[in-house]
């Protein structure tokens, strides 16, 4: 097995110079990627609505084929899952993600294309592998097994053509022989649908593996962690998984994590490295070992243009290529892939940390952020808050989700915040303290709404018993790495719906405690 790795380790190190290749010509190879989009799918009837055959130019792309999202493409999507071809793709496409990216009760089936399960997804997880290796050299990974946490949706047949689940199911049953080999558990567990009987069954299958790395949702791999040291009566996931030294992570941002995994993990050395990946496409990854920023991957099939937040709700927003964006900036991203996503705005927002090469942070959802007075707080900013109040108070949170309260009378309006913690912080109050005031220094729209309580009282946080969120995502049918909890809303919905689950048993400091 030792040479197995060393020969591998070393073929995946090659890919690195294509990566630095991209990462000098950045803009020549975006140019390139989309020439081969538009010329690849000028005969589909896509395609010959849009006339792709006389487009040379992106902005002749732009003025001509309107932004698109899921409900504009529906209509040609669910012709696709009855078994049509050349609709907005000319490869055969027969695999669909289902993908509801929130608890939404609507889901959603992303396309995915030959080429973009070749060129995207499957070259995203090896290029995961290559940049590790290049890091890290002398490292031992593939001695051992990966334990994949998988989705929660199994392949499910449509018809005789087509076949759809979770993103992560649909690329464990396209997976290579030699990947298959080193993934763990087996693909009977991987893809099992009922979640909690997953976790037991994962915990006692991969106990007596030597799994070397983890990847998964971070919120999902603690739940297999506990389950794990339920089990064995270990104290931290080393004394389970000696060779551990890896854990691949999205999905939701890892810093209020991180100290979590220090105590999982107690290993100085062990390697955390971010991606970038959705249904829709795989966008970025972590490159640099002492940076969280993530690499854009610009040879993945994946035509990029930016919409700058301002802009977002115009009726026709400007949209930039990337030899426009500005750094530190709020965009949401638009992409042309080769699935036959057309424009397609993804709801999520980056900004630039760094042109040369082109680095991008996640900054949010465009749906999930708080304005209700003027107030502007994203994902980005509620993050950052959270972790400093459980760093300065010792505590550890699990979950949370935040929502406007809004103008009564003579009353402010304010947020009203629902956090479960692993880890209670030594003292509530201070926590609340900390969160309002790290969101006044970093956000001087919301310090302005908070002054003298003018516009917005201190948060009103309530204090949820353990598993609150577990079970209301059960309560909806919406458990699994694929749904996770909305952060942030600019409705009070999901709050609502949680607060009766949490009554009276809730501790809450409210708005009329501190002012």
């Amino acid at each position: 097995m030792a040479i197995v790795n060393s020969i591998f380790s070393w073929y995946m190190k090659k890919r690195v110079h294509q990566i630095e290749l991209f990462m000098k010509y950045p803009i020549d190879v975006q140019e390139e990627w989309f020439h081969t989009l538009i010329s690849s799918a000028e005969n589909t009837e896509w395609g010959k609505l849009y006339d792709y055959k006389s487009i040379e130019t992106s902005k002749q792309y732009k003025e001509r084929v309107p932004l698109q999202n899921y409900d504009s493409l529906k209509p040609y999507i669910e012709r696709m899952l009855k078994g049509e071809q050349n609709i907005l793709w000319p490869s055969e496409i027969k695999w669909f993600a289902k993908s509801s990216g929130t608890t939404s009760d609507r889901s959603k089936f992303i396309p995915v294309s030959p080429e973009a399960l070749e060129e995207c997804h499957f070259k995203g997880g090896k290029d995961m592998i290559s940049i590790f290796c290049n890091n890290k050299p002398g490292n031992q990974i593939l001695t051992g097994k990966a334990l994949v946490l998988g989705g929660s949706h199994q392949i499910n047949q449509l018809n005789e053509a087509s076949y759809y689940g979770d993103l992560s199911a649909v690329l464990i049953k396209n997976l290579p022989m030699w990947a298959e080999y080193y993934r763990t558990p087996n693909i009977s567990i991987a893809l099992m649908d009922d979640y909690e009987q997953k976790m037991d069954k994962m915990a006692e299958a991969t106990i007596k593996e030597n799994v070397t790395n983890i990847s998964g949702v971070p919120t999902w791999t603690i739940v297999l962690a506990k389950k794990i040291l339920e089990i064995t009566g270990k104290k931290n996931l080393l004394e389970v998984w000696p060779n551990l030294e890896l854990y691949f992570h999205g999905a939701v941002n890892f810093g209020p994590y991180r100290e979590q995994f220090k105590e999982l993990i107690p290993f100085d050395d062990m390697y955390y490295l971010e991606t970038y990946n959705a249904s829709e496409g795989f966008f970025g990854i972590q490159d640099q070992v002492k940076s969280e920023e993530m690499l854009l991957m610009l040879d993945y099939g994946i035509y990029y243009e930016f919409i700058p937040l301002d802009q977002l709700c115009e009726d026709n927003p400007i949209t930039l290529c990337l030899g426009e964006v500005e750094l530190n900036k709020n965009y949401a991203i638009v992409i042309s892939t080769n699935a036959g996503l057309w424009r397609y705005v993804i709801g999520d927002t980056v900004q630039f940390t760094s042109l040369s090469p082109y680095r991008i942070k996640i900054t949010g959802r465009t749906k999930h952020f708080i304005n209700a007075f003027g107030e502007e707080v994203i994902i980005d900013n509620a993050e950052q808050a959270i972790s400093k109040a459980c760093r300065e108070t010792g505590a550890a949170f699990k979950d949370y989700t935040a929502c406007p309260i809004y103008f009564k009378g003579d009353k402010a309006g304010g947020h009203e915040w629902i956090i479960e913690f692993d880890q209670q912080p030594d003292d509530f109050e201070k926590f609340v303290d900390i969160l309002d005031q790290t969101l006044r220094d970093i956000n001087s729209d919301y310090d302005a709404k908070r002054f003298n309580n003018m516009a917005l009282c201190r948060p009103m946080v309530h204090n949820a018993p353990y598993n609150t969120f577990y079970n209301w995502l059960k309560s909806k049918g919406k458990l699994g790495g694929q749904h996770k909890v909305p952060r942030l809303a600019n409705e009070r919905k999901y709050v609502d719906e949680i607060l009766p689950m949490i009554q009276p048993q809730v501790n809450v400091t409210t708005m009329a405690g501190k002012m």
